[in-house]
């Protein structure tokens, strides 16, 4: 268990969850772009296996990923064959927190791209623009808002991570012990006066990138219309 004193679980906590929405935002834009061109029933498939990690308890979620980068899973055998392992290590908590935050970030990159005239995608397709060029220069900055939102909502449900990273990275002080981890195991020990600080560090670090995301909607919509 982290001691009042031991400041790790922020560093760990802010570290896994920058590189985690880093991630996320990559694969989620470019999940939802590639959605957005196609349909069909298998689609459903494709939109349920991307929102999966959002409707399973945190612990399933976290146990799937331990029978993938287990000793015994495909993906840990194959690391283990280069002598890596995933489990009980800092990179699981960046994969916990990435797994469950890539639905939100697959959501509201989907819902932003929706938004977006595809007069405007059409006409730069049939001037010759390739698909990566149209998306860079023209979907993503018409989407940013809704993609920024949603860049926020996926690191605050990074931070807040708990079920499937105690799963995978374990409670290892210094290494892999995040800011809830820290608080439940706080609680365990009856040291109240910890867990009160951990909550108020995550209430704090939640609430200035919530009113962040708030305060600067709030301008842009005066900004938009001031352009027009």
């Amino acid at each position: 268990m982290a001691q009042p004193t031991d400041w790790s679980p922020i560093w760990i906590s802010m570290e896994a969850s920058v590189t985690a929405t880093i991630i996320t935002l990559v694969f989620g834009l470019a999940a939802a772009f590639w959605r957005e061109r196609h349909n069909g029933v298998t689609m459903a498939l494709f939109d349920g296996a991307c929102l999966l990690p959002l409707v399973l308890p945190p612990t399933v979620v976290g146990f799937f990923l331990l029978l993938l980068f287990g000793r015994n899973g495909p993906l840990g055998r194959l690391l283990g064959r280069i002598g890596a392992s995933v489990v009980f290590s800092r990179p699981a908590t960046v994969i916990t927190a990435a797994v469950v935050a890539f639905p939100l970030m697959y959501l509201t990159s989907r819902a932003a791209l929706e938004q977006v005239d595809s007069r405007f995608l059409e006409a730069a397709r049939t001037l010759g623009a390739s698909e990566w060029r149209v998306f860079r220069e023209i979907a993503l900055p018409l989407a940013w808002p809704g993609v920024l939102a949603g860049t926020i909502l996926s690191f605050a449900r990074a931070l807040g991570e708990f079920g499937a990273t105690l799963m995978l990275a374990g409670d290892i002080p210094g290494k892999t012990a995040t800011i809830p981890i820290a608080i439940y195991f706080a609680v365990e020990a009856d040291d109240m006066r910890s867990a009160v600080a951990w909550c108020a560090v995550d209430v704090v670090i939640s609430l200035a990138l919530l009113g962040g995301l708030y305060y600067w909607t709030q301008a842009q919509g005066p900004a938009r219309w001031a352009r027009r």
